[in-house]
């Protein structure tokens, strides 16, 4: 002979009860109406033939049957939830990742992730720094940095900065001797180069690293770019000028610590505006996730700092 097995609707209705001790309260947690859930406890009492709860003055006390049923009923959807939360942190990664160059998370982004953790310590953070352009439709890779793109597609873009190329050095080589003060001088000293030949992607990247595109911009074509090194990371070539091996192109934005240190000076006070810059990118189901959003927001305020 089977069971009868009461509807989950009306075991709820009977814990919410005797947890809140009246119909209304319990109405207004299960967002139904009190005749509703008097109702389901009605029909919960006639299937189990037994008196749940009565009244007391004006006061709702469980029965000894209700007080045992509403204890085991309790722990039951404690346990309920709890499983449901589990299942939900499963399903979101707690590590927010974020794909960015390297050379914008070395000199710019990591110095300032402290920030982040201050305002929220419980959300972990993997910065993915490769120059790989990372499809952010997987849902792997939650938020992106990226330089020189025009078209992001689909996905939602915001500009952090537009870029501002100079010709940067480090203190001791523009002082000299000879002095660095005219962008003619450029012609004897070593010229440090970002080798990007190995990523056709990087068009507009390449091409603004290119010294004689950077003349020509300034309205310098006259002078010929000397030789230099070549790096096929930018960080060493950054770390070379900081020890005076040379000038690089540098972003202002991107080497604002640099320069605010005293380690790296723009002696021509020159700036080109290729009409490219750095856009922070998201899509809309990751925008969905607060971590994310508070990712966007922060990143967006410390770019205006």
């Amino acid at each position: 002979m089977s069971r009868w097995l009461p509807s989950l609707n009306a075991l709820r209705a009977f814990e919410a009860t005797g947890r809140l001790g009246s119909y209304k309260k319990a109405a207004d947690e299960l967002s139904v109406t009190p005749a509703a859930v008097k109702q389901l406890v009605a029909k919960l009492e006639d299937a189990f033939g037994e008196p749940l709860m009565r009244f007391e003055g004006r006061e709702m006390v469980l029965t000894r049957i209700g007080a045992q049923a509403h204890y085991d009923l309790s722990s039951a959807f404690r346990q309920i939830s709890f499983a449901v939360e589990r299942i939900r942190n499963a399903c979101e990664d707690d590590r927010l990742i974020v794909s960015v160059e390297p050379s914008i998370a070395s000199a710019w982004l990591v110095p300032r992730l402290q920030h982040f953790r201050d305002q929220h310590p419980d959300i972990e953070i993997l910065v993915d720094s490769s120059l790989a352009i990372v499809d952010l439709s997987d849902d792997a890779v939650s938020v992106a940095v990226r330089f020189g793109v025009q078209d992001h597609g689909e996905h939602i873009a915001h500009r952090l900065f537009d870029e501002h190329l100079s010709a940067l050095c480090s203190p001791g080589l523009a002082a000299g001797p000879p002095p660095m003060t005219e962008i003619a001088d450029l012609q004897n000293v070593a010229l440090l180069r970002w080798d990007l030949s190995a990523y056709p992607w990087a068009v507009e990247t390449t091409k603004w690293n290119f010294w004689h595109t950077w003349l020509e911009a300034v309205g310098a074509n006259d002078v010929k770019p000397g030789g230099g090194i070549n790096y096929t990371d930018y960080n060493q070539a950054v770390q070379a000028a900081v020890s005076g091996q040379g000038f690089i192109l540098g972003s202002k934005p991107i080497l604002q610590n640099y320069i605010s240190s005293g380690l790296l000076v723009d002696p021509f006070d020159v700036s080109a505006h290729p009409g490219i810059g750095y856009d922070v990118v998201t899509t809309t189901q990751a925008l969905d996730r607060s971590k994310v959003q508070k990712f966007v927001n922060w990143i967006l305020r410390e770019a205006q700092l």
